[in-house]
């Protein structure tokens, strides 16, 4: 029997507006303080609901999904992972494309963007920080996603992915750099807590170490470290990012990625797709941000 981080238990664990010590803006301090009233109140309903989760339970939520004999014979689902900065994370989830699906360059779907506000787009737009301050996804509410559009059936397989971006401690990689509602950690999937693929999210969860409570997304939600929000896409939707953000190299000092993975931005542009007419960053570069 699993007895930590149980199923129903994480996906009923909604998180107040928590007034931590957390700010919405990203900070550089060492090290993040816990959010006790957080902890406390997901322990208290994972206890409460400690009894309910089984590992026939699980196994049920598994095959809530058939595989079939090709993942493209089934219907394809919308969906997007966040957890700090969007650049390492595409590159994994592009990885993963490749190594789940066999998807080569041209069919790859992740795409680095916005989600999780409540304000939507503004004037059809949402943007990264810029000059002109033209629907800047911060004030607007969103955090940093990558978005994707897979078969239900291998939903779980990029979940897994996606927990294994956390360390040990469910840290993010860019925990005690990136910080604040930007980079807040959130998945959306179409049903939201609702859906099967929820409890398989927090399935895999459990099966890589069980590092993270998740709770269901209200829209503009704090920045809380080891704890995911759970979003509705027919709710929250994603927003598609600038094209200077797409297959960009990662955050971290030596994340340098070959120049295959990083010409495919426009390489998908020549081929017509819109990366949006938002303003070049903050200088008009559209290089990093700028």
């Amino acid at each position: 029997m699993i007895t930590s981080c149980l199923l129903s238990s994480l996906l009923l664990a909604t998180v107040p507006q928590c007034a931590s010590a957390w700010s919405g803006q990203p900070t550089t301090s060492s090290s993040p303080p816990r959010n006790t009233a957080l902890s406390e109140d997901v322990a208290t309903r994972r206890s409460f609901l400690a009894g309910l989760a089984t590992a026939s339970t699980l196994a049920t939520v598994a095959t809530s999904f058939p595989s079939p004999a090709s993942a493209d014979d089934e219907e394809l689902i919308d969906c997007y992972f966040g957890c700090g900065c969007f650049w390492h994370v595409q590159h994994e989830f592009v990885e993963a494309e490749r190594k789940i699906l066999g998807r080569s360059d041209d069919q790859i779907t992740s795409r680095a963007g916005y989600a999780g506000g409540k304000a939507g787009a503004l004037d059809g737009k949402v943007c990264y920080h810029n000059a002109g301050n033209v629907a800047d996804y911060g004030k607007l509410g969103h955090a940093e996603v990558v978005s994707m559009r897979i078969p239900a059936s291998k939903f779980y397989d990029f979940a897994v992915e996606y927990c294994k971006l956390f360390d040990k401690d469910g840290f993010r990689p860019d925990q005690f750099g990136d910080r604040g509602t930007e980079y807040r950690n959130l998945v959306g999937i179409p049903g939201g807590k609702s859906s099967a693929l929820a409890e398989l999210l927090v399935k895999a969860s459990v099966d890589t170490g069980d590092k993270l409570d998740f709770a269901v997304g209200k829209g503009d939600d704090r920045d809380v470290p080891k704890v995911s929000f759970i979003m509705d896409t027919s709710e929250y939707p994603s927003f598609m990012g600038e094209q200077y953000h797409q297959f960009h190299d990662g955050f971290a000092f030596g994340e340098n990625y070959p120049n295959s993975y990083n010409s495919l931005a426009s390489a998908f542009a020549k081929k017509g797709e819109d990366f949006g007419k938002c303003p070049n960053g903050m200088m008009g570069i559209g290089l990093g941000g700028l």
